[in-house]
């Protein structure tokens, strides 16, 4: 009987112990650590912190204690993207796009593996991923889970080796979008594109090959585009950066000083002055800084100032300068046009291709000192006639009629009358009397482009 007892004790005992272990074990099993920890933890989801990080309000969400189920893409993951998208660093995407995307891989709710279901799963971006569960599970088709079940306090956490990308970002990539959506340095040009028609984003998204040159947010400034037109100039701005072929920069026409090529876009013509290595130019201003990005449907060349479409006669431009706020730049010219009704005429003229030298209110007020006169009416009409034609080259000397600052070289050039030196080193026009006019270093003042020619605006009337 005695040792009867002593044998069920030691039962007793050792039930107790391996309860006792059980429940030790069990709160082991429990984990201490939140998402982002856990995330933090794992030495190949680096890069998914990294990202996390730059947005502090999910950090404290998947901090939080609601319950969450994070689809996290390994490093080499996140590296796959970026080549894919063409980008170099997380740093380079814009923050919307990326937190998006960051939000595309989070669920509510703790889903382990065994319950995932086939089907459309609902994520924080208010996106859909589709799931399918044999015979392995997958996502969107693509994403393998590598790890499932990485439980954490708040949720649990799935290893997936490629980044998932939502359906309404999917659609640009590969096309003439893809390098401007994924970089922040693109986001103007990206706002311009949701404000267009509808049909702006459709052509750059169709199969049909293209070419976009692609003006970065600094190049929106430089042109002096500091806040988004109306819908119909800014179709006719996007579609003047579009050519309807794919054309890489080896095959754009070549020329040499001072000639150019008019290249047909889907929004007009710009002119080309392809000086190989020393530089591609579209319209004098604009220089082509990263050539042939090749996706899918075409090539991006990326530029430094946005382009114009020119709306406007040599004469209404001068007249709209004329009236700007930033001050009266040209009321003795077009005045002095005025009183010669054959040059006005010419200026006014859509079919001409000119390129003026225009002088500026102070420029006039020298020249009348010198003449001892007071204004515009004092001089003849014989010696304004001859002035006036003094500043203006015409269509023969060059293929396209317009000289752009990037076509001018160091030579004696003939205008409407006589002609006129002009060195290319230092920006100076040398008149036939030899008054020197130095060209405005303003790029705004510079390759002012009309619909029949292009203005350069000079510091000294040239007399002949």
């Amino acid at each position: 009987m005695k040792k009867e007892i002593v044998t069920f004790g030691f039962v007793v005992l050792l039930g107790i112990f391996i309860l006792s272990g059980c429940k030790k074990d069990d709160n082991n099993l429990q984990p201490s650590k939140t998402i982002v920890q856990v995330a933090e933890s794992q030495s190949n989801l680096s890069s998914l912190v990294a990202a996390l990080t730059k947005f502090p309000d999910l950090v404290a969400v998947l901090n939080g204690s609601d319950k969450f189920t994070v689809f996290a893409p390994t490093n080499e993951a996140f590296a796959a993207l970026l080549k894919t998208i063409g980008q170099t660093s997380i740093d380079d995407v814009p923050e919307p796009v990326l937190k998006s995307l960051l939000q595309y891989h989070v669920t509510t709710g703790s889903v382990l593996s065994t319950q995932l279901k086939a089907g459309n799963l609902s994520t924080a971006n208010m996106e859909s991923i589709t799931v399918a569960v044999s015979p392995e599970i997958t996502l969107n088709g693509s994403a393998k889970v590598l790890t499932a079940d990485v439980q954490a306090s708040n949720g649990v956490i799935h290893i997936i080796d490629n980044v998932l990308v939502p359906p309404s970002m999917a659609k640009f990539v590969n096309t003439v979008v893809q390098p401007a959506y994924f970089n922040k340095n693109f986001t103007t040009l990206i706002a311009a594109v949701t404000a267009a028609s509808p049909s702006i984003l459709e052509t750059l998204l169709n199969s049909s090959k293209k070419t976009l040159f692609a003006p970065t947010n600094d190049a929106f400034t430089a042109a002096g585009i500091n806040s988004l037109p109306d819908r119909a100039t800014l179709d006719a701005v996007l579609a003047y950066h579009l050519i309807g072929s794919e054309v890489l920069s080896s095959q754009l026409p070549s020329n040499t000083a001072p000639e150019n090529s008019a290249i047909t876009t889907l929004g007009g013509i710009f002119y080309l002055s392809n000086r190989g290595s020393n530089g591609i130019f579209i319209n004098g201003n604009t220089r082509v800084t990263t050539p042939d990005i090749q996706v899918g449907n075409g090539v991006v060349h990326v530029i430094n100032r946005t382009l114009i479409p020119p709306s406007k006669t040599i004469a209404q431009i001068a007249t709209a300068l004329s009236t700007a706020s930033s001050g009266a730049q040209f009321t003795q010219l077009v005045a002095a046009l005025g009183r010669v009704p054959a040059l006005l005429t010419a200026a006014s003229n859509g079919a001409a291709n000119l390129t003026v030298f225009a002088p500026t209110d102070a420029a006039f007020t020298q020249l009348y000192q010198a003449l001892g006169v007071s204004g515009i009416n004092d001089i003849d009409l014989t010696t304004l006639m001859a002035v006036l034609q003094h500043h203006i080259i015409s269509a023969p000397t060059t293929t396209t009629g317009r000289i752009f600052s990037s076509d001018l070289v160091t030579a004696s050039v003939p205008t409407l009358n006589g002609n006129i030196s002009i060195d290319a080193m230092t920006g100076k026009v040398t008149s036939g009397n030899g008054t020197v006019a130095n060209i405005s270093s303003n790029p705004a003042l510079v390759n002012v482009l009309g619909s029949n020619g292009v203005i350069h605006t000079i510091d000294k009337v040239l007399i002949p």
